[in-house]
């Protein structure tokens, strides 16, 4: 699961960097609407590897880490696992989902606001689109296929048509669906900043799309420019829905008068498109590296190493493992006399069929023959079930860290 959520903050990262750094400032808000939604889409799934790739190396071995056994030195060989990881990893859950919670209750609340504005107010029909009229003073916004505008102003005539005209834009371009979803995924992965950083991204892209818009149709860029101006003080915006005042900045008034280059634009999505296919072949192919077990390890005994699908299994599970391990390891008598403590790591290969070989004592710094004891234990394993990757049974390297501790 980390290894997913690192991969797809990465992927965020790189795709949201190619939209500000070379499409943001283009007037092509079509293809950046479908540009940030697919690549806030793609960030979560290339990571699943639903497309796996096979890698441009031969004779990889998958690696695994094992948790560390602590065996005391009395007479019964007792086993322990280290036991504050799970308790960090226990409250790390119980705390993302309190704020996942109140996230999502947050979420429900503010879409309950717009059925009860339409439940406890007047509702008209202008021009095929549904309006609420809100007697509470509020800029015109709109949410999935209506428009809430203040009622005075409305009967008065108070309100622009281009106000009108922007916000039946949002509708029928529906930037909701937008909203929705970067809403859910904020609650999914709230801890993430990139999320809102797409937010701000996505709804004021849907601006743009909604000033050009208002500015086809009425052919007067100045007037509508000034018409912003003159509400950009406002700050009453509303959660979740399309406003007509969201970040009226400079950038967004020059976008309107902005030319567009056909050449460019094609420039900008054909770069775009390297990029996303890239991104899909690194993301999408089997991960390797080349990593030593500990500082000591010596070139020759770097590992290929790579993810695998389906991992070994010890004939009882992991845990009947680290039992075995922990009933069979006998501390040696003269470690058992100076009753040091220390830590020794070990590797070990689990072969196509099961079996183990290449068993290393990597580091045993306590001596007295606890590393030969421990590889002593490991040859005494029975053969577990092989692991798959691709269908097909590959090698699998572990590193086992044992610990001895003085009773307590």
């Amino acid at each position: 699961m980390i290894t997913y959520l690192l991969k797809s903050g990465l992927l965020l990262l790189i795709f949201y960097a190619v939209y500000k750094l070379w499409l943001e400032n283009e007037k092509m808000f079509r293809f950046n609407r479908a540009y940030l939604l697919g690549s806030l889409v793609l960030s979560f799934v290339i990571p699943l590897q639903l497309i796996s790739l096979d890698p441009w190396f031969e004779n990889a071995v998958g690696y695994i880490q094992l948790e560390e056994i602590i065996i005391q030195t009395n007479g019964n060989q007792q086993l322990e696992t280290i036991s504050g990881s799970q308790y960090a990893m226990l409250f790390a859950g119980i705390f993302y989902a309190l704020v996942a919670l109140l996230l999502t209750v947050r979420f429900i609340r503010n879409l309950y606001s717009f059925y009860a504005k339409q439940t406890k107010n007047e509702v008209q029909v202008v021009e095929d689109v549904k309006v609420v009229l809100i007697e509470k003073p509020v800029l015109p916004h709109s949410f999935w296929k209506t428009i809430f505008i203040n009622k005075k102003e409305f009967e008065e005539g108070k309100i622009p048509s281009e106000l009108i005209a922007h916000e039946k834009a949002h509708l029928t371009q529906k930037h909701t669906l937008d909203i929705l979803l970067i809403e859910v995924l904020q609650i999914l992965f709230w801890f993430n900043p990139m999320i809102i950083f797409y937010k701000k991204a996505i709804k004021l892209n849907h601006e743009f799309l909604a000033d050009e818009a208002v500015n086809k149709q009425f052919e007067s860029v100045r007037e509508y420019q000034n018409l912003l101006l003159n509400i950009a003080s406002n700050k009453n915006t509303i959660a979740l829905a399309s406003n007509i005042n969201y970040v009226i900045t400079k950038k967004r008034l020059l976008m309107m008068t902005k030319k567009e280059s056909p050449f460019k634009i094609a420039i900008k999505i054909g770069g775009t498109a390297i990029v996303c296919v890239l991104m899909l072949v690194v993301f999408s192919t089997k991960t390797m590296a080349q990593k030593g077990l500990e500082k000591n390890t010596t070139s020759q005994e770097y590992k290929k190493l790579t993810e695998v699908e389906v991992q070994p299994e010890f004939p009882g599970g992991m845990m009947g493992f680290y039992k075995f391990v922990g009933q069979q390891y006998k501390i040696p008598a003269e470690l058992s006399k100076t009753k040091a403590m220390g830590k020794i790591f070990l590797s070990f290969m689990i072969e196509k069929d099961g079996s183990l070989t290449d068993i290393t004592i990597v580091d045993d710094k306590l001596g007295y023959g606890a590393g030969e004891e421990a590889a002593r234990v490991l040859k005494l394993s029975p053969k577990w079930k092989p692991a798959y990757d691709g269908g097909e049974p590959v090698r699998v390297m572990y590193s086992l860290p044992i610990t001895i501790q003085a009773d307590k």
